[in-house]
């Protein structure tokens, strides 16, 4: 099985991304990327966010790729991408020790 086709179990439905993004509709962001882009500061800081809440927003100062960059600010914190918007990008990872956030599951369909 080649890379490109192996699943990430833990990735996110999109009804859990929009669920995501509405809670954090109100949130300031608690980091901001700026000129000196992407560093390992930054992802600290991120890491050190989602530690303590869960779900973050991450301002992106005249981003030159903002879809890349929001792509590898997800990667490299090990966290879920659960939207872009604007120069805002809102990221989620669980904490493994005492979870906050519960997100909404699927109704399974009655059984004949």
């Amino acid at each position: 099985m080649s890379e490109e086709t192996k699943i990430n179990i833990n990735e996110l439905a999109g009804f859990q991304r929009k669920y995501l993004r509405g809670l954090a509709h109100g949130f300031k962001p608690i980091v901001q990327v700026g000129k000196g882009g992407i560093t390992d500061s930054v992802i600290l800081a991120i890491e050190q966010g989602l530690w303590d809440h869960e779900l973050i927003k991450v301002r992106l100062i005249r981003p030159e790729d903002k879809k890349g960059a929001a792509k590898e600010l997800a990667e490299r914190s090990r966290a879920e991408l659960c939207g872009l918007v604007g120069h805002m990008v809102v990221l989620y990872r669980s904490n493994p020790e005492k979870p906050v956030i519960k997100l909404p599951k699927r109704k399974s369909p009655p059984s004949p």
